[in-house]
């Protein structure tokens, strides 16, 4: 899936392109585990079902620029934005896929970046790390499985950021252990199959996972003929994956998402303690974390940043970071809060052990301000019974797919970030006059 804190890390390198390698060769192919959640209540059993698929790293533009017909089907028989969705800030995997299925920005669930130190806990959450992937303490807000499991509607996932871990003291009834050895194929006939489970048994949302052109885009950059053909190849699994889900003949809504795009990456090697004294500061990537013994460090630093200006990086004080980020009030963001203004690799330190010797291997990244590098907007494709046809929405933010998708399970939701309103031109007629779940929006104070 994805790189270590916010962009273009080099310690990012080291995890041959995926957050769960390391898991991933400690580990052979991965079993269903089951969990004896209730049955789907009667009420449920006659909901809709939703597939929300998400191919890592897939760019907007990719379906135009790479060929696409599959996607490109969905785009005329259903909803499309052609333009582009927006990721939340950082456009990182585990930010961005806890924002798709939580509705909330990064910095109120809480995973504002791949790794990141919590002050409060004194300890340090790493996306590779099962102890702390596994431990729902860490996020907040309700994921979509959770949401569903609590409304007596059974929910699936194979694989998804956050799918691993027990919140609110709930599991989805089904899930596996990530492992990306397990074959594309194999995936989509594990979904057809829950999808054939007995009523009171089967899963209504289900969640997917694809790596591939993440994989192909940190490892070759997006201009690659490797990315060219991992477009083609997701393309050809959507399209048996919307025949086998056609073959069962269920009223099943089929959303295709990414969780950022992916830039070329400049050949800067942009070190932060160059600028600043970080010596009381404890480091994740960029994310900068004042000794809380030194009440100065704070300010200290960012009035070295200050004195010391560099045109490929802003520096803010965590309150004072731009609105439309969404990222100035979680203690778990540091401060000062460094934003990079171009595709650079940044480092908090020069020391980071052989990182000099793997950075051969990242080409592309991620993990940028999407108002301003258009690169990182992702993909989004919407078709089934609750869809318009040939309906194409502009930019939006990510954080209104989860309303989106409740509505089209007839949840109600917690208070939340996105907006129904938001996607509701792609509902269709009976979805939104009879199905659709209640929205409740955050206090916009809580911001």
């Amino acid at each position: 899936m994805e790189r270590p804190p916010y962009f273009a890390l080099a310690l990012a390198v080291a995890l041959a392109f995926s957050p769960f390698t390391t898991q991933v060769q400690a580990q052979s192919l991965t079993p269903v585990i089951t969990v004896p959640n209730p049955p789907n209540t009667a009420a449920q059993q006659a909901k809709h079902y939703v597939v929300l698929v998400s191919l890592d790293g897939f760019r907007y533009d990719y379906p135009q620029k790479y060929g696409a017909p599959h996607l490109q089907s969905m785009a005329a028989q259903g909803a499309s934005a052609p333009q582009g969705m927006l990721p939340s800030y950082p456009s990182l995997t585990f930010p961005n896929h806890l924002s798709l299925v939580t509705g909330l920005y990064p910095e109120h669930h809480g995973i504002v970046a791949n790794s990141f130190y919590d002050p409060s806990r004194d300890a340090t959450y790493v996306y590779t790390q099962s102890k702390t992937n596994g431990d729902g303490s860490w996020y907040s807000g309700t994921p979509l499985w959770i949401l569903a499991e609590q409304q007596g509607m059974r929910a699936a996932c194979l694989f998804w950021p956050g799918s691993e871990a027990e919140i609110q003291g709930k599991r989805p009834s089904y899930y596996l252990k990530y492992d990306d050895k397990l074959d594309d194929q194999k995936r989509t006939d594990q979904v057809a199959a829950w999808l054939q489970l007995p009523p009171d048994q089967r899963p209504h949302f289900i969640t997917l996972y694809y790596s591939n052109v993440d994989h192909a885009g940190h490892g070759y950059g997006p201009e690659s003929e490797e990315v060219r053909a991992a477009v083609h190849h997701l393309d050809d699994m959507i399209g048996e994956l919307r025949t086998k889900l056609a073959a069962l003949e269920l009223p099943i809504d089929l959303v295709v998402v990414a969780d950022h795009g992916m830039i070329t990456l400049k050949p800067d090697n942009i070190v932060l303690s160059d600028f600043a004294d970080l010596t009381h500061f404890h480091t994740e990537g960029l994310s900068l974390y004042a000794d809380p013994n030194d009440g100065e460090a704070a300010v200290t630093a960012y009035n070295e940043f200050k004195a010391h200006p560099d045109p490929r990086f802003s520096v803010y004080r965590r309150a004072e970071v731009p609105a439309a980020l969404h990222f100035d009030s979680n203690p778990r963001e540091g401060d000062p809060v460094i934003v990079p203004n171009g595709p650079y690799m940044i480092r908090a330190h020069a020391s980071v052990a052989g990182a000099e010797t793997r950075l051969g291997f990242l080409h592309g990244s991620h993990g940028f301000d999407p108002h301003t590098m258009p690169e990182m907007k992702a993909i989004f494709f919407a078709t089934g019974p609750d869809i318009k046809p040939a309906v194409q929405l502009p930019t939006f933010e990510n954080i209104n797919v989860y309303p989106f998708i409740a509505s089209m399970l007839g949840l109600t939701t917690p208070p939340i970030d996105g907006k129904l309103s938001v996607l509701a031109p792609a509902l269709s007629t009976s979805s939104a006059q009879v199905r659709r779940g209640k929205n409740k929006a955050r206090n916009p104070g809580s911001r």
